[in-house]
Order: structure tokens, then sequence, then C-alpha cells
């Protein structure tokens, strides 16, 4: 009977198994060794995408109105606790003075609404931006509350509050991105056909 532990030479066929074997592990090393890098490249993304809320709005070319006090209320534009920054809710401005209004539904499209809430995002940006000195001192966006003024059979109320929040993360990117609440209202003051508030956090 043969010796079971005598070794002859080795067989093609244990040569070619070895070096698939020896290309395998070289692969591994190679993927280990590009993976200690992948921390470093999301961060740099993260850097990335982190831009100055001030440059986003040049680089955009998102022009901030200028937001008058409204009239027969007895709040304040803008409150600060802590880090946390509450601003009161406001309606959308009509660029010559004035406010839009009507029932979304019957009086305003989806479409309209939706830049209602945009020109609504951005008196918020603009009362916050006076508060604060810069945007850039916003870490994120924390809430948003939403109320559209509509029929009661409408049932597209995020697609307006959409206005205001893609608006929130155009300008501050991933920190703009923020809990939210879309909801239908039988009426608004002065007839507006959206009011949003918002809360932010600040360094």
């Amino acid at each position: 009977m043969p010796d079971a532990t005598a070794h002859g030479p080795p067989s093609p066929r244990g040569e070619q198994c070895v070096e698939a074997l020896n290309r395998r592990v070289a692969l591994a090393t190679g993927l280990a060794a590009s993976a200690a890098f992948l921390p470093w490249r999301r961060t740099s993304a993260q850097t990335s995408g982190d831009a100055s809320a001030e440059q986003r709005l040049r680089d955009h070319g998102i022009q901030l109105p200028q937001v008058a006090p409204v009239a027969g209320v007895n709040n304040v534009p803008i409150v600060r606790t802590g880090n946390l920054i509450f601003l009161s809710g406001l309606g959308p401005a009509k660029p010559g003075g004035g406010l839009f209004t009507g029932k979304v539904g019957r009086d305003v499209t989806v479409e309209e609404a939706y830049q209602h809430a945009r020109l609504t995002g951005l008196a918020l940006l603009a009362v916050l931006r006076t508060g604060l000195g810069s945007l850039d001192k916003v870490t994120r966006a924390v809430k948003v509350l939403g109320m559209v003024n509509a029929v009661p059979e409408f049932a597209d109320h995020p697609k307006v509050i959409n206005g205001c929040s893609d608006l929130f993360i155009e300008v501050f990117g991933d920190r703009g991105r923020h809990a939210r609440s879309a909801v239908g209202m039988a009426s608004l003051p002065f007839g507006i056909t959206v009011e949003i508030d918002a809360i932010f956090e600040v360094s």
C-alpha cells in the first residue's frame, strides 16, 4: 500500500488551484486596502455637501425678500431659546405687495400653491437671517409646520409644502432636511393660501 504521507511533485491541477487561491487573497487584500479610504471619501463628500448656506444662496441666485411686520398680530417673528430658533408663521407675499390668497383645489392649483410655499420659505429664511446675522449659523432645520387653505376634498397638502421643504434643502443641503407636518385648514388669516412656521437649530 502506498505511504499516505509521501508527497510527489504537484499536479498541474494543484498548481492551478494554488494560483487561483493566491489571486483571491490578493483581491481580498486590495479590497481591504481600498476600504480603508472609504471613511475619508465619505467625509470629503459630506464636507462638499455641507457648503455655506450664504454661498448656496449666491450660487443658486436666490434673493431673500424684505419682510414687513404683520399688522394686527400680538407676537414676535422670531424667538431663540437655547440653541433653537422658533419662527412665527408667515404667508406668501407678492413681489409687488399684498398676499396670495384663495382656496387650493378651487382657486389655486397645486403647482401655484407649491410656489406660494416656496415664497413663504424665502420669507422665513429672511427673518432667520435678520435674527442671526447669517444663515451660516444654522446647524440644521428641525421642524416645519405647513398649513394649506384648501377645499375639504383636497389631499395633496404634502406636495404643496414641498415648495418650502425643497427650498430649505437647496439652501442648507442635508442640514435642511427636517421633520414636518403638512395639514389642511378650513381657512387661514387674510385668506392666504399657505402659512408655514419653522424651528431651526443654531450654533
